[in-house]
């Protein structure tokens, strides 16, 4: 697989300028894709990529453009010759839909910015953030290893999901936070004509509810009508979950509210918070056969099974058509992997690490 090589970033925005920093300091040459002018000399300046260009052929090329042009930007860098396309789009059933070439490898970082634009981008952007890979079953085994292998050298941690579960579980995690922390702004807004000191008395967890609404609001339309389905559902059992709420303030419930309330601080510190000791992972081997899809398939298994793999390579076989999948996932979730890839028809084997 290459770990470096000639990349092309299409956008360079936030994400796709701060792409484009951790790809040249990773040791690739970063071609970029802008067409406004004065955007393209800033990321030149700001060494968010070597120099501006037109589609080409190249080892990767990444697409970081609003999410209306994600599909056909990405169709035009495969048609042009790129060996490997990805996108950042935070909403991915469509554009996988769209773009049907085993080629490409639907992608999204869980990073961002209260700064706008290439003025917020930094090569550690993505360090300890959540890299969403979304293969399909046409998916090539060598594009998605070589796009989860430069996503690990960011120092992200990439899981894959299918589309369809990418956008039902984003909803819960980004899109309607984001949307309801711009309702609370505009409640505090509004009470703040009356009470001039509200939005400076603002404590802590008030800024921290609504600190994504600071971010740039033009992408968001977008997102919503094209994940309109998933966040409609969430957005009703939010309001469920508060009109609950709202019965249990107005009745009194001391019990009932003490005991969500610590359910939910439970919940909040069981987040994860990065990858364990070595001495806490096992290395899981798959044999896998030469057909299409095969990582695809095991690497939305482990995410079902809401298993971190840690590290992953692919060893090919000098003869036949077989190959082995190496993956280093926790110690304490290897055996329910192993037991559910067996009944998927595998044959993993399990060696913890020392």
């Amino acid at each position: 697989m290459t770990q470096s090589g000639s990349a092309i970033v299409a956008g360079t925005g936030l994400i796709g300028g701060s792409v484009g920093m951790a790809l040249r300091r990773a040791g690739w040459q970063v071609a970029g894709i802008e067409p406004d002018p004065r955007r393209a000399a800033a990321a030149v300046a700001a060494g968010a990529v070597d120099r501006i260009a037109e589609p080409g052929p190249c080892d990767l090329a990444v697409v970081a453009t609003p999410p209306a042009r994600l599909a056909v930007v990405a169709q035009r860098l495969l048609d042009a010759g790129a060996a490997v396309v990805t996108d950042v789009g935070s909403v991915k059933a469509p554009v996988c839909a769209a773009v049907d070439d085993p080629r490409f490898v639907g992608g999204h970082p869980m990073a961002g910015s209260e700064q706008d634009g290439l003025d917020g981008a930094v090569a550690d952007l993505f360090r300890d953030a959540v890299w969403v890979l979304t293969p399909t079953a046409a998916t090539d085994d060598t594009a998605l290893a070589q796009v989860r292998e430069v996503v690990a050298q960011f120092g992200a941690l990439p899981i894959a999901l299918t589309p369809e579960r990418h956008d039902t579980l984003v909803a819960v995690v980004s899109h309607v936070p984001h949307l309801t922390a711009a309702v609370l702004m505009r409640i505090a807004e509004g009470r703040s004509s009356e009470h001039r000191a509200l939005l400076r008395l603002a404590a802590g967890g008030f800024r921290d509810m609504t600190r994504v609404a600071a971010g740039h609001p033009a992408i968001w339309p977008d997102i919503c009508v094209e994940n309109r389905s998933a966040i409609t559902e969430v957005l009703d059992e939010l309001l469920a979950e508060l009109e609950e709420m709202r019965g249990i303030v107005s009745g009194e419930d001391r019990g009932e509210l003490l005991s969500r309330l610590e359910a939910a601080r439970t919940s909040r510190r069981s987040l994860s918070t990065g990858a364990p000791e070595p001495s806490r992972l096992t290395e899981t081997r798959i044999a896998i056969s030469d057909r299409k899809g095969e990582l695809a398939r095991i690497t939305t298994l482990a995410a079902d099974l809401d298993v971190n793999i840690y590290d992953l390579e692919i060893a090919h076989s000098t003869e036949g058509a077989e190959g082995v999948v190496l993956a280093l996932v926790d110690s304490d979730r290897a055996d329910q992997f192993a037991q559910s890839l067996t009944g998927a028809g595998y044959r993993p084997s399990l060696t913890p690490l020392r």
